[in-house]
This record gives C-alpha cells, sequence and structure tokens, in this order.
C-alpha cells in the first residue's frame, strides 16, 4: 500500500491532474520531487524509533498516518495543496520500507531471506501492475459527487490503506526478543540461531557507536551509490510509465491497462532471479545480468523511434532488469551487517540515499523531451551502469 499510495499520482497525471490544478511547465514533477526530502531525512531515526516502539505499534502508525495524507491529496485544489500533500506523504511513508526490511533481517538468517526480501519488495512491482488496473477502473468514476477520477483515486486508495493499517496492528510481528508468542526457549533459540549466521559479535555499544563504524565503512557509499543508481530508473518507471505508454497513441484507459504488462514482467523476472542467487548461494552475479537487461532495453529505447512493439517490449526490458536487481542488492547488503544498531542505521543509510535517484527521477522525463524522453532514457543508462 505504501508504494501504491506513492506511485498512484502518475496514473493521476494522465487522467487530468495538472490542467485540473493548472500545473505549469516543471510544476509537476517539483511536486513529485518533494516527496523524497522528508523521505530521506527521515529514514534512520524512523529505524530507531521503530525499536523503541515496537514494530506492530510503528509500522502500522506509519500506515494511517499516509493513508490520511493520500485521502487529503483527493482534495487539493491548487498546486500548494499538492506540495504539501507530497511532502507530508514522504514524511508518512519514510519508516515503512527500511523498517520493514530491518525487521525481516532480524528473523530470518542469510540463506533464508532473500526469498522473503523479494516476495517483500516486488509488492512495489505488483503496486506497479495493479495501479495501473485500478486506475482504469477508478477512472469511470469521473463525475461522481463531482469529484474528477484521478481525485477518486487517492480517496479510495487511502481509505484501503487506513482499513489495512488497523488489521496490520494485530498482524505484524515484533522483534524476536519482543515476540510474546514465542516462550523463553524459543526466543533464545532465535537470537542464537541468528547470531551464528551475522557478525552479531562486531555489535558496537551504541547507538551512537553503531553511526560511527557505519559511516567510516567505505562499502556504506558504494552500495548506496549502487541503490541510488538503481532507483533513477525504477522511479523513471513508475512515475512516467503512464506517460511514456501514452505517447505510444494509446487512449486514456488503455494507456493504464498497458502500463501493467511491463511490471507483471519484472515481478516474475524478480523472483526468479531472488530463487536463482538463494539456490546458488551468490549475490554478484545475479545483480549484474538484470542490471544488463535493463542496459539492453535503454539501449533500445535510445535507438528505436518507428516500432511501438519494439519500444514496449524493451520498456519491459528495462523494468525487468531493474526490479530483478534491486531485491538482491539490498539483501546483500543488510545482512552483511551485524545486530540490531547495524541494520537499523545500514538499512535505512541504503534506502534513504538510494531514494535521492528518486529526485532525479522525477525530473528525467519532462514534457519538453517528449515523444522520446532522450534525457530520461540516459539517465536510465547511467542508473543501469
Amino acid at each position: 500500500m505504501s508504494f501504491l499510495d506513492r506511485i498512484n499520482i502518475g496514473n493521476a497525471i494522465t487522467l487530468g491532474l495538472p490542467k485540473e490544478l493548472h500545473l505549469k511547465g516543471n510544476q509537476t514533477n517539483a511536486a513529485l520531487a518533494i516527496f523524497y526530502v522528508p523521505y530521506i531525512i527521515v529514514e534512520i531515526p524512523s529505524n530507531i524509533l521503530l525499536k523503541r516502539f515496537k514494530p506492530h505499534i510503528w509500522l502500522s502508525g506509519c500506515m494511517i498516518t499516509f493513508g490520511l495524507v493520500m485521502m487529503c491529496q483527493g482534495f487539493v485544489q491548487n498546486y500548494s495543496g499538492l506540495l504539501a500533500a507530497r511532502f507530508f506523504l514522504g514524511f508518512a511513508e519514510a519508516g515503512v520500507f527500511p523498517g520493514c526490511f530491518y525487521l525481516m533481517s532480524m528473523w530470518y538468517t542469510r540463506e533464508e531471506v532473500l526469498r522473503r526480501f523479494s516476495f517483500f519488495f516486488n509488492s512495489s512491482t505488483l503496486a506497479g501492475a495493479f495501479g495501473g488496473l485500478l486506475a482504469s477502473a477508478i477512472e469511470k468514476m469521473q463525475g461522481l459527487r463531482g469529484y474528477s477520477g484521478w481525485r477518486w483515486i487517492f480517496i479510495l486508495e487511502g481509505l484501503l490503506t487506513i482499513v489495512l493499517a488497523f488489521l496490520s496492528y494485530f498482524m505484524i510481528v515484533d522483534f524476536p526478543e519482543d515476540a510474546t508468542w514465542l516462550t523463553e526457549d524459543e526466543r533464545e533459540f532465535m537470537q542464537a540461531r541468528l547470531m551464528n549466521d551475522s557478525n552479531e559479535k562486531r555489535e558496537p555499544s551504541s547507538m551512537k557507536a553503531g553511526l560511527c563504524a557505519h559511516f567510516k565503512d567505505y562499502k556504506s557509499y558504494l552500495v548506496a551509490l549502487l541503490f541510488f543508481g538503481e532507483n533513477i530508473v525504477a522511479y523513471s518507471l513508475t512515475y512516467f510509465l503512464p506517460t511514456i505508454v501514452q505517447d505510444f497513441k494509446y487512449s486514456e484507459i488503455s494507456t493504464q491497462l498497458h502500463s501493467v504488462p511491463p511490471f507483471a514482467a519484472a515481478y516474475v523476472f524478480s523472483l526468479i532471479i531472488s530463487f536463482a542467487s538463494a539456490k546458488a548461494q551468490h549475490r554478484l552475479p545475479f545483480i549484474l545480468f538484470p542490471l544488463l537487461v535493463a542496459l539492453a532495453g535503454a539501449g533500445i529505447l535510445l535507438n528505436v523511434h518507428n516500432n511501438v512493439r519494439v519500444e514496449y517490449a524493451a520498456v519491459c526490458l528495462v523494468a525487468m532488469g531493474v526490479f530483478g536487481a534491486m531485491p538482491t542488492a539490498l539483501c546483500w547488503y543488510i545482512m552483511n551487517l551485524g545486530g540490531h544498531f547495524e541494520r537499523a542505521v545500514g538499512s535505512a543509510w541504503m534506502v534513504g540515499f538510494g531514494n535521492i535517484g528518486g529526485i532525479v527521477a522525477t525530473f528525467s522525463f519532462l514534457a519538453a523531451d517528449a515523444p522520446f524522453y532522450h534525457k530520461g532514457v540516459c539517465w536510465g543508462l547511467f542508473g543501469g551502469e
């Protein structure tokens, strides 16, 4: 729901949001970009608070908050209101992704966790696919109660998020040492099992020591740059895929429906890559191969402009490649960190720094560059490299 609420604005843009709010020039792109300012800043503090308040409280609270903000976004009347809604949406969503990765890393060993990471991460690709289908259905509510179809997208998806948030309070598990449904012996077994699997012996004595140790390690910056590049491509697709497809001369409803297959293909491909990596117990080759697939797709988009089928297939290749590499890269890094402090900081750092790529992505596909968007495709090549 977090990712669906974040990216549904891409569908709303093709359904008349800029026209109704009288957006001009790059104001649409600025509204997309402002989401990432609080999102990036709040992620590390959020993971620290996650440990203090317990996951079932913190994560469900985040969900209720961004669900409310999403509903409010459906009632904005001008550019300023849209900016405010997007800013607070980024603030509310900041803790969800890194918090979930942090929580999963404290339950499973390195051998077990990649499949879980992949299923969770690829919920974002399912959100991209489902978002297109949902938008095509909700658009039929155009004019109901005097609201445009794009407003109903925000209102209904925000309401669904709030309902699921109340359920998640009872469904989200806490860390093994706090899990009340485990016996004392089971909690000790889980902690010993994870300690044997990880670098737990290097657990810093405090959060401050964990922060210092993390930011002194050059590998933290290398993996953050990797995720930054991947996010440029991923967010370019999630926000602008409907716009790119629309330039293939499809109707509004057909545009929403044609935005589904690239994400569906990415979901299947990413699961195949993750399961193969888990089986082989290697990570790097299963990061590089999908990135090569994405680069091939971007190369086709740069050079082919007169064959819609080939261009559409190339979009699918880009989606498959970038979403195929991201969960494996995240897993590789986070699971080589030891203990609560390092994983709390490391997961938030990688996701937070990587999401700077989201800011770049929002200005990659400008209306002035239509219909070929060479600048955006070049950013995709940079991200893949």
